[in-house]
C-alpha cells in the first residue's frame, strides 16, 4: 500500500512536470509564467496527496509515503522497528516503480532537461539554502501533522492540512530546492535521470526537520498514533492510543 501510494504520487509528479515544463507541451507554451505553472503543479500534487491519504489503502497504511515520516513515528515509539524498515523499503521501491511507469507511458519527454523525471535539485542560491529550506518545510509539515492529528477537535483536518502544505510548498519553496521533503521521492527521480546533484540534502534535511518537530511536539504533548488519517474504520496496525485521545474530556 505504501509502495503503491508513493508510486502513484511519482507518476503524477512526472506527468504533471512533463505537461507543464516540456518546451513542446501546449500547456507550457500557453502559460508563460513559471509562478502560474507552479500554482497548477502545486494544486495537482496537493490533490494527489489528499486522494492518497483519504483512499482506502491510505487509511489502512497510515499514508506515510515518506521515509522521513516513518522514521519520525518510529522515533516517537509509534511504529515498530521491523515495520519501519519494511515501510521505508516499500516507499523507495514504490517511488522508483512510479517513475518507471511514467517513463513507459510518457517516454522520451521525461528525459528532456527541462523535465528530468521531476528531479529535485538545489537552485542557483546554493546547497546551504536548499538544505535549510528542506529542513524548514519538513519541520512545518510534521509540526502541523502532529498538532492536528493529536487534537480531539482538529484530528479530522489532518489530511487536508497536509495536502494544502504540499501545494503551498511547491508554489513557494520549489524554486529553492525543488521541494522534496522525501528521500524516496528524490531517489525515484535521481535513478532514471542520473541527476544526483546534492543528493545528501534530501536524505538529511527532511528527517532532521521532522525529528526536530517531533521533539518539539513530544516535549509539550502526547502522540497517540502514526496515522495521518484516523477518522475511519480501518484496523490500526500501529502502537495506537487514539481511543485515549477521543476519551479526553
Amino acid at each position: 500500500m505504501e509502495a503503491f501510494g508513493l508510486g502513484m504520487f511519482m507518476f503524477v509528479a512526472c506527468a504533471a512536470t512533463a505537461l507543464l515544463e516540456h518546451p513542446a507541451s501546449a500547456l507550457h507554451q500557453g502559460i508563460e509564467s513559471a509562478f502560474v505553472r507552479r500554482i497548477i503543479m502545486g494544486a495537482a500534487m496537493g490533490v494527489t496527496a489528499l486522494a492518497l491519504i483519504m483512499s482506502p489503502w491510505g487509511q489502512r497504511s497510515g499514508a506515510h509515503l515518506n521515509p522521513s515520516v516513518t522514521l519520525t513515528f518510529w522515533a516517537l515509539g509509534k511504529v515498530g522497528g521491523a515495520d519501519a524498515i519494511l515501510y521505508v523499503l516499500a516507499q523507495f521501491a514504490g517511488g522508483l516503480a512510479g517513475t518507471g511507469l511514467a517513463s513507459f507511458v510518457i517516454g522520451m519527454p521525461l528525459d528532456h532537461m527541462a523535465v528530468g523525471y521531476a528531479a529535485t535539485t538545489p537552485s542557483m542560491s546554493g546547497s546551504a539554502n536548499a538544505f535549510a529550506a528542506e529542513a524548514i518545510i519538513s519541520f512545518l509539515l510534521m509540526t502541523t501533522v502532529l498538532g492536528l492529528s493529536n487534537s480531539k477537535t482538529w484530528y479530522r483536518s489532518t489530511p487536508y492540512a497536509a495536502a494544502v502544505l504540499v501545494a503551498l510548498f511547491i508554489i513557494v519553496e520549489a524554486p529553492v530546492s525543488g521541494m522534496s521533503m522525501n528521500p524516496a521521492r528524490t531517489f525515484a527521480s535521481a535513478v532514471p535521470s542520473g541527476n544526483w546533484q546534492s543528493i545528501w540534502i534530501y536524505f538529511l534535511a527532511p528527517p532532521l526537520g521532522m525529528l526536530l518537530a517531533a521533539a518539539f511536539h513530544h516535549y509539550r504533548s502526547e502522540v497517540h498514533c502514526a496515522k495521518l488519517h484516523h477518522a475511519n474504520t480501518c484496523r490500526c496496525i500501529f502502537r495506537c492510543e487514539f481511543p485515549k485521545l477521543l476519551s479526553k474530556v
